[in-house]
């Protein structure tokens, strides 16, 4: 659902734009107390968060790259607004989303830069906003279980992409560039949408499932769920004590974000290849109902990158040139990524905080 120049006037680019920085600014400040682990002043030792940001963010991106067929002609991709948030938090995920559509944007082309507001507004701000608030509702209703945090976050990977495509709806109806009634786009869009929400909410449960089969601690949107374990202590139940930090489980990280890591790359630099060829739901809608009409006037800032398109300039080899493309877009992303959040991270100390002293310092 990348939003290209010349779908949305300036006026309207401009206010979503204006969303999208107001929406970053607020998560940057919230990202804060997610990667402490839900406190201003907790968890500062705890390094997981950032790099497993950033590595969902190069997830998204990969994954972005497997268009799936949904319909006759038609294909759908991740928007990754719900996995994210549910991975790694809200305010973490709009930045995971963020930083993968300046990626695409810049890097490759895809999506317009002049669009990059109604880009992160739809598709990062949006998705997020509601995937996260259904899934915490959802959860507040549910047995608390691991089973019922995938339930939840299939449901609300379902409901962020017809959201998602609403939102873009309303965009067009405030400042499109062309005279389509508006019913008509918000049936083409909230339709076809459906169908590639039920692959969102597929890829989102199959992903969450997976990791908190293994480490249920790394997923936010499933921390205070799991049901603590009971020992009967003279004839009463009662929780059992935590255990101790083990300092193997920080080399368990390491191996959960490598395999991460791995499987991310595979899925850029070699499935990428078979990726449905149909145009998304978006392009697929704007063709059909001739919202892209004025599109053509518009050239891509970065048209003439290296790695415009999805491919590497002057690599003859399709597949070769494909999967080089893939390949540093997730290097470049989880890059990016990590040390977007790294630097949110180390920014965390409060100026009015007391100055420590040593035993014995004068006063």
């Amino acid at each position: 659902m990348h939003v290209p120049d010349g779908f949305i006037n300036a006026p309207v680019s401009i206010a979503a734009g204006a969303v999208a920085a107001g929406a970053i600014a607020v998560s940057l400040r919230g990202a804060r107390r997610e990667l402490a682990g839900g406190s201003p002043t907790a968890g500062f030792e705890d390094n997981r968060t950032a790099p497993l940001g950033g590595l969902v963010a190069a997830f998204i991106f990969a994954v972005q790259m497997l268009n799936f067929p949904v319909a006759a002609g038609t294909s759908g991709h991740l928007l990754g607004g719900a996995l994210a948030a549910i991975l790694v938090g809200p305010y973490t995920g709009v930045l995971c989303v963020s930083v993968v559509l300046l990626m695409q944007g810049v890097l490759f082309a895809d999506g317009g830069l002049t669009a990059l507001g109604v880009n992160i507004t739809v598709m990062g701000v949006v998705t997020v906003a509601v995937a996260y608030g259904l899934f915490r509702g959802l959860l507040a209703v549910l047995p608390r279980s691991r089973r019922s945090v995938t339930v939840s976050a299939f449901l609300a990977a379902l409901v962020s992409v017809p959201a998602a495509a609403a939102a873009f709806t309303l965009l067009y109806a405030l400042g499109g560039t062309t005279d389509v009634p508006v019913g008509k786009v918000l049936t083409a869009m909230v339709g076809v949408h459906v169908l590639i929400g039920l692959g969102e909410a597929a890829i989102t449960a199959l992903t969450v499932g997976a990791v908190i089969a293994v480490r249920p601690d790394l997923v936010h949107g499933a921390r205070g769920i799991i049901t603590p374990l009971k020992l009967r202590v003279n004839g009463e139940l009662v929780d059992a004590e935590a255990p101790a930090p083990d300092p193997v489980r920080s080399g368990s990280r390491r191996a959960v974000w490598a395999t991460g890591l791995a499987t991310t790359l595979v899925l850029a630099g070699v499935v990428s290849y078979y990726a449905s060829a149909n145009p998304d739901g978006l392009e697929k809608v704007a063709a059909d109902q001739g919202i892209d009409a004025k599109a053509d006037q518009y050239e891509h800032a970065t048209a003439d990158s290296p790695l415009a398109d999805y491919g590497v300039k002057d690599v003859e080899d399709e597949r070769l040139a494909g999967g080089l493309a893939g390949a540093i877009g997730v290097g470049a992303t989880v890059a990016a990524g990590t040390g977007v959040l790294w630097v949110v991270r180390r920014r965390r100390e409060d100026p009015a905080a007391p100055t420590h002293r040593s035993a014995g310092t004068a006063v």
